[in-house]
């Protein structure tokens, strides 16, 4: 397979470095001066390093943006590198020829310039530690750090420095300078110091900013790897199903960066090499290249070292789950169950800057000389064995990628990691002229926009380049994946310009798209219609749209009729008002965004519904008095007739126990609403098998029936005592109480606008 053997010849080209190196030098080519201590004579005793302490102040830490002093993590002393003159006439000279040597010890391109600025000096005495960390990069150019320890007698103090599952101490000399130098995202440690005193010039290692030259015969087979790659179907890990060709290749690198340090000129170690070689080849196979920062989750099948797959003696933690640990050593790794691997952000392939992306990579385009395992996690977590599924561990990694895509697809592999610059791309193309660019380039993500186009705020742009390709379908594709409620009076201009670009048919379906009932499932309209609506309708018209409010308009009246039609169907009175009088408020504002012929459809829509639709139609009709709205008169003119036939019914009389109900047809359905239409028979008492007594249980609760329904568990089968309640009587004269006060304040308000007008 083309990937690994990509991963072999790029794992082949691992240089001399290391991750950190070491180099001794005399005492005497360094002199120091400390601001209210003075010259410093070396090594370090006792007296001089209380007095260093004495100017000191208690050394801070960085835990993500915040600048912290906790004894329990840091425990040393430091200055400031104002307080600190480095001079002598051999210093410079011994710092530079330290730092040709750290370059070529850690693996740096040749043609690289390092550079050492003063951080800090540290002052650790008996007991004082720094626990396991990462230095974080001060500066652009940063690539790591550089520790001069100064000769002094002490015991312990130890700096231990880990990389990629390695792990070098280095102890200072009595008698010389040690200096050691590390890549900054290495993670490095100070033992506590058991006796004496530990004292230490940190700085930061910078590097110049300088192409490294790739072999180029590597580089060529790496090319023909490429183009096999990308000219190959690629193929799912479990099993031979094939897919597309992959829109890129992503090869992990060994280092962690951050956006700040990752550029081709700072690589480190092996990436560098490594990177540039993959460079050179992806120019000769006609690719671009990205440096990217990938996030990577791996799941594996795991056992904890001490445990047996029988063994349920593992140490658990007081929430019942078993104590995480970051430490592979603690667990036996069977099979690796799956991995996530997800890029976050980018370099432009120029060089010029970044962007921020949210790509889920598949693991057929993806391959690494160095694999995750091998690494050290920042964060893992252990999951015992749950009954459905086996023992876990997750373990996440963060990890730099050279990211290759064919020039000829370069679009499409940008497009799918980021809508948002696809989009202001393809509109830049349009506004230069470019047109047949722009539209070979929008049909190119076709496979995968209706994924990733919708992201919010990015629909004007979407209209703005749908009107400007000219062509139907591939306008359709690229405005299909947003929804109604995202539409706001800001697109009208928009949206007017795409109508009268395509026709009002091809803007029907579009509309009908947005309001597709998969696509708005679980989704409540009601505020969009309360609060957008009416302005956007308003908005089209004044572009010259009529026909484009009216269809929004019109489907916001069938999803709002659908929802009154079920709302309304509820037989529990206070659940059915609370739903129906939450549509109120948008059905006055959506009578407001209606034209006069999609209004007597709604008015006539209204007329259909049964009487219990007055309780949405009421507290609408309020608010449309109170804010003179006169559009709604249709609408009470039928909640008059309504009300008047309900006041004009004869109230129920005392010894009237008749309820009027349908059940499923069953036998027993029939049996119960024998009883229920009975007037004067108030008690039932039936033997029914549980079947049987189950079913008449749930339909008195579903229709919310005004009956008791009790088991008297003697004899078999045992008996459904069925008892009419006094809430049938109850509710009859609620309800005609609220229909007369309902008649009264409409003919009121009616007579008060008849009179005004």
């Amino acid at each position: 397979m083309a990937r690994e053997r990509l991963a072999q010849l790029l794992g082949g080209s691992e240089p001399a470095g290391s991750f950190s190196a070491q180099l001794l030098a005399p005492a005497q080519l360094l002199q120091l001066e400390v601001a209210g201590v003075g010259p410093a004579s070396l090594p370090v005793r006792a007296p001089l390093a209380k007095k260093l302490i004495a100017a000191a102040r208690p050394a801070m830490f960085g835990r993500r943006e915040a600048t912290l002093t906790d004894t329990s993590v840091r425990d040393t002393w430091e200055l400031s590198p104002d307080q600190i003159t480095l001079c002598g006439p051999d210093w410079t000279a011994l710092m530079e020829r330290a730092l040709e040597h750290f370059r070529d010890e850690l693996g740096l391109p040749p043609t690289s310039r390092l550079r050492a600025e003063l951080h800090s000096m540290l002052v650790y005495g008996k007991g004082q530690f720094f626990l396991p960390h990462q230095d974080s990069e001060k500066d652009d150019a940063m690539v790591g750090t550089l520790v001069v320890s100064l000769p002094s007698a002490h015991t312990g103090g130890d700096l231990v420095v880990d990389h990629a599952g390695e792990s070098v101490a280095y102890r200072a000399s009595k008698e010389q300078l040690t200096f050691v130098a590390f890549y900054a995202d290495c993670v490095h440690q100070v033992t506590p110091v058991r006796s004496g005193y530990r004292v230490t010039l940190t700085f930061n290692l910078l590097s110049s900013s300088v192409d490294p030259a790739p072999e180029v015969a590597p580089a060529t087979e790496l090319a023909q790897c490429l183009t096999e790659h990308f000219t190959a179907p690629a193929t799912t890990r479990y099993g031979s199903r094939d897919l597309d060709l992959p829109n890129r290749l992503v090869f992990l690198l060994d280092h962690e960066y951050t956006q700040r340090s990752l550029n081709w000129r700072r690589l480190k170690g092996a990436d560098a090499e490594r990177a540039a070689l993959l460079r050179a080849a992806a120019d000769q196979a006609g690719c671009e290249t990205v440096l990217a920062l990938a996030e990577v989750k791996e799941t594996w099948d795991a056992l904890p070292a001490d445990s047996y797959a029988w063994d349920d003696n593992y140490e658990y933690g007081d929430d019942g789950h078993p104590d995480s640990t970051d430490d592979a050593a603690d667990f036996h790794l069977n099979e690796l169950i799956d991995d996530e691997i997800t890029l976050g952000w980018w370099t432009s392939p120029d060089g010029t800057g970044g962007e921020t992306t949210s790509l889920s990579v598949p693991d057929y385009e993806v391959c690494a000389a160095t694999p995750s395992l091998a690494l050290s996690p920042y964060e893992s977590a252990y999951e015992g064995y749950m009954g459905n599924y086996g023992n876990t561990l997750d373990r996440w990694y963060r990890r730099a990628a050279v990211v290759v895509w064919p020039r000829d697809r370069a679009f499409a592999a940008r497009a799918e990691a980021g809508s948002s610059w696809a989009l202001h791309e393809l509109g830049r193309r349009i506004d230069v002229g470019d047109i047949d660019e722009a539209r070979a380039s929008a049909e190119s993500v076709a496979p995968f926009w209706n994924r990733v186009g919708a992201q919010p705020g990015l629909l004007d742009a979407a209209l703005h380049v749908a009107a400007g390709l000219g062509v139907a379908g591939t306008a359709a594709m690229l405005l299909e994946p947003f929804r109604l409620d995202t539409v706001t009076p800001e697109h009208s201009r928009g949206l007017a310009a795409v109508a009268a670009q395509y026709g009002e048919d091809w803007t029907r379906s579009l509309i009908d798209g947005w309001y597709a009932p998969g696509r708005l499932f679980g989704t409540d309209l009601s505020e969009w219609v309360d609060s957008v609506l009416p302005a956007l309708c308003g908005t089209l018209r004044t572009a010259g749209s009529p026909e484009v409010a009216r269809l929004l308009a019109t489907k916001a009246w069938h999803w709002m009729g659908g929802e009154l039609r079920l709302s309304i169907a509820s037989p529990r009175s206070e659940i059915r008002q609370q739903q129906t009088e939450m549509l109120s408020s948008p059905l006055v504002r959506l009578m407001e965004a209606a034209d006069d012929e999609l209004r007597d459809e709604i008015t006539a829509g209204l007329r259909e519904c049964g009487d219990n639709v007055v309780e949405c139609l009421m507290p609408a009709l309020r608010l449309a008095a109170a804010q003179r709205l006169a559009m709604l008169d249709g609408v009470a003119r039928d909640c008059a007739e309504r009300l008047g036939t309900i006041v004009a019914r004869p109230p129920r009389e005392e010894d009237d126990w008749s309820i009027q109900w349908t059940g499923c047809g069953c036998g027993s359905c029939d049996t119960l609403g024998t009883f229920l239409c009975s007037r004067s028979r108030r008690i039932f008492e039936w033997p029914l098998a549980t079947d049987g007594r189950r079913h008449v249980h749930s339909q008195i609760d579903s229709a919310w029936l005004p009956v008791r329904h009790q088991t008297r568990r003697q004899g078999r089968p045992y008996t459904l005592v069925l008892t009419k309640t006094d809430e049938l009587f109850t509710r009859a004269s609620t309800a005609r109480r609220q229909a007369v006060a309902d008649l009264a304040w409409l003919t009121s308000t009616r007579r008060d606008a008849s009179a005004r007008t």
